[in-house]
């Protein structure tokens, strides 16, 4: 959006009619004053909502309904009861918040069709991009002593998000903190999504995955992170289009990113049996995940001052490291016998699902994200995702020997529970419901399931067999195959989208004359990321509580359109 958009949104919110109480007229009262019950709730307010800059452009948004003085008084007194219970009922809290929510509209981005484009760029500007993209990758690496990677809050919230959504956060999450945090800004989405400052927080855009134009990001680092920038920068020497000094330059970054997810990264949990595992947290111990002070004291603020290891980090650290040839004996732990006690056995552990925003889904078969650490804490509640599943299948493929899988029947029977649970969202169109996912988005989830399809091919015919007996791979390719074309790359795409459409099609064996839409997309944006980058940073992963969080960065999307060129440079090359 230009600056012209943003002059005359701004100008519409700070214009317009008060229609009813704003939030600081609900909130100050209970909030604003002197602290008194659980301190962290007013601290979150005063941060997050009560700064000078959103109280400016929420001042004149009202909500009529709040005219009603009972209902005003009601929902005050909800915060009175977060604020100044031991053991609030968050149920009860919650509810005149989820009646709120409840009025607001919020959609998915529905691109408009886009004209076929057949012909294709040309090998020397498919070349240009992939270096540019690397020298992108080395001079950041150079510069930083690490790739960044951004967080962005978006305060509208995410559309999958509603009254009963809230309610099941409120009572399936564990930190009291993450509660107030949500319990907060779903109160702010409603002021936002019915006054015109939902034009300037939540601008149109191109294309499904989202720009990360707020102006405050978070920059920092994950082993979840580095674990996909050393598949590209892996990617990128495997094309045979670096330097002798790239080459060195991508050696040394990998090395170091390896040591990080799996050394620095590395905490030990106990697994369901006793057994202790080592896996890898979602943020190392400071000052690894390279917060300034200033943003390490607001994520305390916000209600994230703990951190717990999770299944996806671990799975895809695991499979970069291994990809890197790591020798370490963390890779020789068979991750299947711990995940198994995260899968999700009808009638069996299904409470182990606290957060069930897409319980539309059967998660039988399904591996929970969140795993407790060592002192048990857990303050996430969990969820399930699918495409955190597909990365735990791409693992065991890539370690199906060393962990001895097809040798132990019971390891054997968790990586065909994943897959039958990823066969059902493909049989009944899930998949491509945004709602199916926490984390992602249904075009990542495609890419990702190339990524696992590409190791499973990579397997003998036997082990094939023996994995997937039904076939069901293939009857799932050809459903993300489908949605690939007929849906992502049928309407405009913007640079993210069309990388994550060429990761999917050159691993699943798409005719390569498909990839020319997506090919055109990333040529004719090369330079749209201004000083920072080739392109801009676009929406990778996000969270959908406390309220929608995007996560990355120019770094980012340089790696997954070097990934993209990658896999379509090849399949160009097989014809």
């Amino acid at each position: 959006m230009s600056l012209h958009y943003f002059a005359g949104a701004a100008c519409r919110a700070l214009t317009a009619r008060k229609d009813g109480p704003s939030l600081y007229d609900v909130c100050d009262p209970v909030l604003a004053g002197q602290a008194r019950g659980d301190p962290h709730l007013a601290k979150f307010y005063k941060t997050a909502l009560g700064n000078p800059a959103l109280r400016l452009l929420l001042r004149r948004a009202g909500v009529s309904e709040l005219r009603d003085e009972a209902k005003l008084t009601r929902l005050r007194e909800a915060l009175a009861r977060a604020r100044d219970d031991a053991e609030p009922d968050w149920a009860a809290v919650g509810r005149p918040i989820a009646e709120l929510v409840d009025t607001i509209t919020l959609d998915h981005p529905k691109p408009p069709p886009a004209m076929f484009v057949g012909a294709m760029p040309t090998t020397a500007q498919i070349e240009g991009a992939i270096r540019d993209c690397a020298q992108h990758l080395l001079v950041s690496y150079g510069k930083n002593g690490f790739l960044p990677t951004y967080a962005a809050f978006n305060l509208i919230g995410d559309p999958d998000v509603r009254g009963r959504e809230l309610i099941m956060a409120l009572t399936g999450l564990n930190a009291r903190g993450y509660k107030n945090s949500s319990l907060l800004f779903n109160l702010a989405r409603v002021f936002i999504a019915r006054s015109p400052a939902r034009a300037v927080i939540n601008p149109p855009w191109r294309g499904i995955a989202e720009p990360m134009w707020e102006p405050v990001q978070i920059r920092h680092r994950s082993a979840y992170y580095d674990a996909f920038f050393i598949e590209a920068l892996l990617s990128y020497v495997e094309t045979g289009l670096a330097s002798p000094t790239d080459k060195i330059a991508a050696q040394r970054a990998i090395a170091d990113m390896v040591d990080f997810c799996v050394n620095i990264s590395r905490e030990e949990v106990e697994g369901s049996n006793g057994q202790r595992f080592n896996v890898i947290t979602a943020l190392a111990p400071a000052p690894h995940p390279r917060f300034s002070r200033y943003f390490a004291q607001i994520k305390q603020d916000l209600g994230f001052g703990v951190y717990v290891p999770d299944c996806d980090t671990t799975a895809c650290s695991i499979s970069a490291a291994t990809q890197a040839g790591c020798i370490d004996p963390i890779i020789d732990q068979p991750l299947l016998d711990f995940y198994a006690g995260y899968q999700v056995l009808s009638g069996v552990n299904e409470p182990r699902v606290t957060v069930p925003l897409n319980d539309h889904l059967d998660y039988e078969g399904g591996v929970a994200t969140w795993i407790d650490n060592v002192r048990g804490e857990r303050p996430y509640g969990n969820d399930l995702d699918p495409t955190l599943n597909l990365d735990i299948l791409e693992v065991s493929f890539r370690n199906l020997a060393r962990w001895k899988i097809l040798e132990t029947p019971a390891r054997l029977a968790t990586v065909h529970r994943i897959i039958g649970f990823q066969k059902r969202l493909a049989a009944s169109g899930a998949f491509a419901n945004p709602r199916s996912h926490i984390y992602y988005l249904p075009e990542l989830y495609s890419a990702y399931f190339g990524r696992c399809y590409a190791a499973f091919l990579a397997l003998p015919p036997a082990a094939q067999a023996a994995i997937d007996p039904n076939g069901d791979f293939d009857f799932i390719r050809h459903r993300v195959l489908s949605y690939v074309k007929v849906e992502l790359m049928a309407a405009e795409m913007n640079v993210f989208d069309a990388a994550l459409a060429l990761i999917a099609l050159g691993h699943l064996g798409a005719d390569p004359r498909a990839f020319a839409p997506a090919l055109n997309v990333i040529v004719n944006a090369i330079g749209e990321g201004g000083r920072r980058g080739p392109f801009r940073a676009y929406e990778w992963n996000k969270m959908k509580t406390p309220t929608r969080i995007l996560v990355g960065g120019p770094e980012v999307t340089s790696a997954f359109v070097l990934m993209g060129l990658a896999v379509a440079k090849r399949a160009m090359a097989r014809g």
